[in-house]
């Protein structure tokens, strides 16, 4: 067989979560970035899909599958692991958000959760919202477990976007290393795991031409960096990092996300997070997040 006739192996990204967490808007950046897209699949028809797109060397392939399929979500993990098993290129990316987002999403939106008319409650009555939202939480518990999750309750249409650009465009290796900062005053991030709290260090809101900056800018970093406790928390976050990378890369987990949080997310987490990816550059792929870093209140 010459060289040029060796079809390229069969990339899949497999997008799931929690209805409303933004799925829609992933698939469309999937879609415009030339993968071969299907929404709503059963999941018994996904090893036939899979197989079907590989003997038609299609590539790149992209499948939601979500609770409108509910009687076969318990299925879908061993599918993942059979798939997998097979030598399939498979990256699941599991989408999320807290409740009060996705009541406000499904208020501004006026969409009917789609398990409104399948859950059985007593007497017949209606559920209610956040009723269906925990219902499809437990359904899908056992794949948010093992899968990438990326919380978009705080994220823009834009950021999502990116965010699920870089994690397709990354090159495949044992694990995606990603550092992201975060406002504790929004909550800590259900993406997240491991999280570091760095509201002890000094804080450049208080320094009136440092407020509207944020920890990217050299003015912060400079007056950051002239603190000693802020090099000594940066130090035991590396070497902590350092001491268990290893562990989590021999449990075969595909992604790490360590989450930097201060108050507003805009000066000490941001400048963290800059500090630690630089550190770790030489491990790839190695992403970078900065969910909060507007100009907010003691940030």
């Amino acid at each position: 067989m010459q060289e040029e006739d060796i079809a390229p192996p069969l990339n899949v990204v497999l997008l799931t979560g929690i209805s409303g967490s933004g799925k829609s808007v992933a698939l469309r950046l999937l879609e415009d970035s030339g993968f071969t897209c299907i929404d709503n699949l059963p999941v018994r028809f996904l090893q036939e899909f899979i197989a079907n797109a590989r003997e038609s060397n299609l590539g790149r392939v992209a499948v939601a599958i979500d609770v409108r399929s509910p009687g076969e979500l318990a299925e879908l993990p061993d599918v993942i692991t059979a798939l997998r098993g097979m030598g399939t290129h498979l990256r699941v990316i599991f989408l999320d958000a807290n409740t009060e987002t996705l009541v406000q999403r499904y208020s501004e939106s006026r969409r009917r959760h789609p398990l409104t008319d399948r859950l059985d409650l007593p007497g017949g009555a209606r559920p209610s919202l956040k009723e269906c939202i925990a219902r499809e939480r437990e359904l899908l518990a056992p794949l948010r477990e093992q899968e990438h999750v990326i919380d978009t309750s705080e994220l823009t249409p834009g950021q999502l976007r990116a965010w699920v650009r870089d994690l397709v465009q990354a090159d495949r290796r044992p694990l995606v290393l990603t550092f992201q900062s975060f406002a504790y005053k929004r909550g800590v991030p259900r993406d997240a795991d491991l999280v570091f709290d760095v509201r002890c260090l000094p804080n450049p809101h208080y320094d009136s031409n440092l407020r509207p900056l944020t920890g990217r800018d050299e003015p912060v970093a400079k007056w950051l960096a002239g603190f000693e406790q802020v090099g000594q928390m940066i130090d035991d976050i590396t070497a902590f990092i350092r001491k268990w990378l290893p562990r989590y890369i021999q449990d075969t987990r595909s992604y790490l996300t360590v989450a930097i949080g201060c108050t507003g997310g805009q000066h000490r987490s941001v400048y963290v997070v800059e500090e630690l990816a630089r550190r770790f550059a030489d491990h790839q792929p190695l992403l970078v997040r900065h969910r909060n870093q507007l100009p907010d209140e003691h940030a």
